[in-house]
């Protein structure tokens, strides 16, 4: 029995690094199988070109293109806002594509009247603004350190019969710079959005969920992140006036994710670019 999709305003989805061994794709697929939204922000880093390999794109990250290519048909509006890690589609900010649009930032005007400002976040980011070979670097580190993770928690699960850890959260949660610039960045970007005389921001970038008020000396305003899909496997969704933090739950997923089993078969790089091919042309008919 086919399960009822959750109607949602607007979902935000953000920091997917489809193409990176974090990812995880088959999860958002069960995620976006299970909602049907009337407007899509992707908010940056949806594929990793930094990272990019030809060599390694599993069924289950196609898959996810796939199914937002299926939304974009069907003229669910869509906005594309440009991340650091796939950076390269800035040079075609404004393009439209049947109901997709490339953007840098967007402001959406919600039912209420209340505006929503929504931009990734790299822009706050010292580190990509002036050594971005040192931030290419620290990618990688990162994603060689979500490798180890899961060797470590496969270890934890089958042998040790306990729960599973992130190490990276907990590498941040201890380190006090990182710390610290988690509480810059969002800071900064509550002040421009207050001086703005927005209701709302929201951003990607750091892969932090969150959604608090923050309060300076000009006003107050709602600062929200809508995380990632390495760690946190999270997501921002509004619905009836209302903005909701969403974390993807494993167990409510078991059926559709048994579906999905079969997707640890790669593409070859001829299979991934033709199929992307395909998709795009049809999504432009």
């Amino acid at each position: 029995m086919t399960k009822q999709k959750r109607p949602v305003d607007i979902v935000v989805i953000s920091d997917v690094h489809l193409g990176t061994y974090g990812c995880h794709a088959k999860e958002l697929l069960c995620y976006l199988k299970s909602i049907r939204p009337r407007i899509v922000v992707l908010n940056g880093d949806i594929i990793d070109i930094w990272q990019f390999s030809k060599s390694y794109w599993p069924k289950s990250h196609m898959k996810v293109i796939q199914y937002l290519i299926k939304w974009i048909g069907k003229g669910i509006k869509t906005y594309y806002i440009t991340g650091n890690h796939d950076e390269m589609l800035r040079r075609f900010e404004g393009l439209k594509m049947g109901s997709l649009k490339i953007v840098n930032k967007v402001v959406l005007d919600l039912p209420d009247g209340k505006k929503a400002w929504m931009f990734h976040g790299d822009v706050f980011d010292v580190t990509m603004q002036h050594s971005r070979w040192l931030a290419r670097l620290g990618a990688i580190g990162y994603d060689t350190l979500i490798l180890i993770n899961r060797a470590f928690n496969f270890f934890s699960e089958k042998i040790l019969k306990k729960g599973k850890l992130s190490l990276s959260k907990k590498i941040k949660e201890s380190v006090k710079t990182a710390v610290a610039f988690i509480n810059n960045f969002e800071q900064t970007s509550a002040e421009i959005g207050i001086g703005n005389k927005f209701d709302y921001v929201v951003c990607g970038h750091i892969h932090h969920p969150e959604i608090r008020t923050i309060t300076t000396s000009e006003g107050s305003i709602i600062y929200m992140n809508s995380g990632d899909w390495v760690e946190n496997l999270s997501a921002l969704e509004y619905s009836n006036g209302e903005w909701t933090l969403y974390r993807y739950n494993e167990a409510l997923y078991t059926d559709r994710q048994s579906e999905n089993d079969d997707d640890d078969n790669d593409f070859n790089a001829s299979q991934l670019f033709n199929n992307m091919l395909h998709e795009f042309n049809i999504m432009r008919k």
